[in-house]
């Protein structure tokens, strides 16, 4: 359990870095925090600083070392002025005009006090005062070991925990295929906070290694934060396994995709450098290192290492990577592909426990139903955090419901799980009402014989009786969420129509060619396509954000569109809460009606109050879709607006959406979201690198998936 102190230092450490705070991991918030609680760094200013400089600098992207400064003391001076620490041997911390070079100021030292030596010096101390002051000084100088040895643990635990971000996905591959301890996990009475506010509370963690499970809950309830304790182990977890939470895109530099993923079996990596720096040595000097050369080439061939490289490419081809771009740096590609670099690497190392956080929201469809496929498959242990229903009954094999602050197991998928819960509720519900009447009839017994002197030993009896019985909660209801979208002013028709249109970013490279579309009140279309197609463009192209390069394109005059894409949610000030950021969109709103309009999408209460950085990837996009609501549209263009929200959210969506008395386009991947609002399909037609037409496609989306499906295999 999280001390009371160590949550203050928390909350003083993040409102003293500000805005630098939300571009800093949790892990190293709670790094830093458990620093200032360590009362052997605190009694060292030097050492302190030494821990967090590299912190600073590498994680808040501080490049001046007079920044780093002035942040670590105005950190000590608030941590003080709150008397949450006492920094014994406080400096002032500032940069030196010039480097110093400590050996030349080691000999000026030395230079200077030469002339004090006599070259006799004369001993007038007796053996017991030299023994004793040897005592003392070896005393003194295990001390200052220790404290040495101390301060480089926990400068290397500071690496580390930088290593841990910037390195995710990088393990020896040793680790994961050599240990024959028991793989399964079992924590039992955790807790888990986020600033004040309780997560998950005296829960136990089960994981059975070779179960897939699916991890669902509401927004906002833990669901990620929980997969990061796992994978970093402050739960209590041994660290015989290999767990490795795919949470971070992988850096953009001048490695290929190809060579990034196979980069991720370090041991491989590390035997085939050794491997061709022997082999580099001249005859005489290798023929010595033949026996080495031989074990190195025994290993290899027991990892399998002759077919990685087809295993990494193959993996990379589900999720989209053609061969050139395999072949190509990785900086080249957006943060959604880098995404995609990061799962194929941890599919290819096949840690013993692998998390994965809503890993389709940065696929297409053909890659998802390709990963679908794949986890199926899976041997391990895994646990996925996913909104989309059909993916967690075709994987799952259990379903873990963070519900009430604790962790509720099951047997089966999704769909099990939903009709297995209904079942225990009603049988709860039906033990509660029982047990209600019981009781009644007892202490009405009771009260009646309780003063009784004949029957006053048996209302004795029964009071213990009660006393003794196990109570039954009530079945309590999850609070429905609910989403509403303004009705729109009507407009007659024709609202929006494309007539031979025609665009592309310059005149001679065409993206789309021959659009006749059109777009009405009570239009529900889903458009779908390779990641890549142009859906984004064509959104832009369809609300006027882009100009047709030729055709017509005819707009209602009063047509009013309301656009959403993950960008917005992106560009959200995490400063301020979701009531700051409705009224700095929408100024001169009066308050009290901001919050009655984002209550309307589950930001209620505390919630609209607080900051936006404390807020789950699903509230955030609430908020974005509280605001383009506002206007009431008359046309709803969404792009991907089911990712990061849960599963009930995406059912208030889906009920929302067909209550919406305008016209909808989603751009989406969601068989739910499609199967209950979209009554049409829109497809891009064309070869790869040549301008797309836009075509309805003749079929429901379970023909479609199987189409995608067949094409791409």
């Amino acid at each position: 359990m999280v001390s009371q102190t160590n949550k203050q230092i928390k909350q003083v450490v993040l409102t003293t870095l500000g805005d630098k705070a939300k571009d800093i991991d949790e892990t190293i918030i709670d790094y830093m925090t458990g620093v200032f609680e360590d009362e052997g760094v605190i009694s060292d200013m030097d050492e302190l600083v030494e821990i967090l400089t590299p912190l600073l600098m590498d994680t808040c992207l501080i490049e001046d070392q007079e920044e780093v400064n002035q942040t670590i003391n105005g950190l000590v001076d608030n941590l003080q002025k709150e008397k949450l620490i006492t920094i014994k041997q406080k400096t002032s911390l500032s940069t030196l005009s010039q480097p110093v070079a400590l050996q030349r100021l080691d000999d000026r030292v030395h230079a200077a006090v030469s002339w004090m030596k006599p070259e006799e010096a004369i001993s007038i101390l007796n053996k017991d005062s030299l023994e004793a002051n040897e005592k003392r000084y070896n005393a003194r100088k295990e001390a200052r070991l220790q404290k040495e040895e101390r301060k480089k643990l926990r400068q290397n635990a500071a690496l580390a925990a930088l290593n841990n971000l910037k390195e995710q996905q990088t393990m020896m591959a040793s680790q994961i295929r050599g240990s024959n301890q028991s793989r399964d996990i079992h924590v039992e009475q955790f807790s888990l906070t986020y600033g004040k506010m309780d997560l998950i509370v005296n829960a136990d963690l089960h994981l059975n290694y070779g179960r897939k499970y699916g991890l669902i809950g509401r927004n906002g309830m833990g669901k990620t934060t929980l997969l990061r304790h796992i994978a970093s182990r402050e739960i209590g977890i041994d660290n015989n396994l290999a767990i490795l939470h795919v949470e971070q895109e992988v850096s953009g530099n001048e490695i290929t995709v190809l060579e990034c993923v196979l980069m991720a079996d370090v041991e491989r990596d590390n035997l085939l450098k050794e491997e061709a720096r022997l082999n580099a040595l001249p005859d005489n000097e290798k023929n010595h290192l033949s026996a080495k050369l031989q074990q190195i080439y025994e290993r290899l061939n027991v990892i399998d290492a002759h077919t990685a490289e087809s295993r990494a490419a193959s993996i990379l081809s589900g999720l989209g990577f053609t061969e050139e771009m395999q072949q190509s740096p990785t900086k080249q590609f957006s943060g959604g592909w880098r995404m995609r670099v990061s799962l194929a690497r941890a599919l290819f190392i096949q840690p013993d426990v692998l998390l994965l956080d809503e890993p389709t929201n940065h696929l297409d469809l053909f890659a998802c139903l390709w990963l679908e496929s794949y986890l199926v498959n899976w041997s391990k242990t895994l646990v996925i955090v996913s909104h989309q229903r059909e993916f967690l009954n075709a994987v799952c094999t259990d379903i873990i419901h963070l519900n009430n602050k604790k962790l509720d197991y099951y047997k089966g998928n999704y769909a099990v799980f939903e009709k297995t819960r209904s079942d225990r509720l009603k049988s709860q519900q039906r033990a509660f009402e029982a047990q209600q009447s019981q009781k009644k009839h007892i202490q009405a017994f009771i009260d009646r014989f309780r003063y009784n002197a004949k029957r006053a030993k048996m209302a004795q009896s029964r009071i213990k009786q009660l006393e003794r019985m196990d109570s039954i909660s009530e079945v309590l209801d999850d609070p429905s969420v609910t989403l509403n979208f303004l009705e729109p002013e009507p407009i007659s028709p024709p609202i929006l129509q494309f007539q031979d249109v025609s665009f592309g970013y310059t005149p001679d490279k065409l993206l789309f060619k021959n659009l006749n579309l059109g777009i009405d009140m009570d239009s529900r279309v889903a458009l779908v396509g390779a990641n890549g197609a142009g859906k984004t463009t064509l959104l832009r192209l369809l609300c006027g954000e882009l100009e047709e390069t030729s055709g017509l394109v005819i707009r209602h005059g009063k047509l009013r569109f309301s656009r959403f894409s993950q960008h917005f949610v992106d560009q959200l000030d995490l400063s301020k809460s979701p009531l700051d950021n409705f009224l700095t969109k929408y100024p001169g709103t009066n308050p009290q009606v901001a919050r009655a309009h984002l209550g309307k999408f589950g930001l209620s209460g505390d919630i609209a109050l607080r900051t936006v950085n404390t807020l789950s990837g699903g509230q955030k996009s609430r908020v974005v879709l509280s605001q383009i609501a506002y206007t009431r549209p008359h046309i709803l263009l969404l792009d991907e607006p089911s990712n990061h929200l849960d599963i009930d959210t995406v059912d208030a969506l889906c009920q929302a959406l067909n209550e919406f008395e305008g016209g909808i386009l989603l751009v989406t991947h969601d068989e739910r979201l499609i199967s209950l609002v979209c009554d049409e399909i829109w497809y891009f037609d064309g070869e790869e690198g040549e301008p797309k037409e836009v075509k309805p496609f003749d079929g429901d989306w379970t023909d479609y998936k199987r189409q995608v499906w067949n094409l791409n295999t």
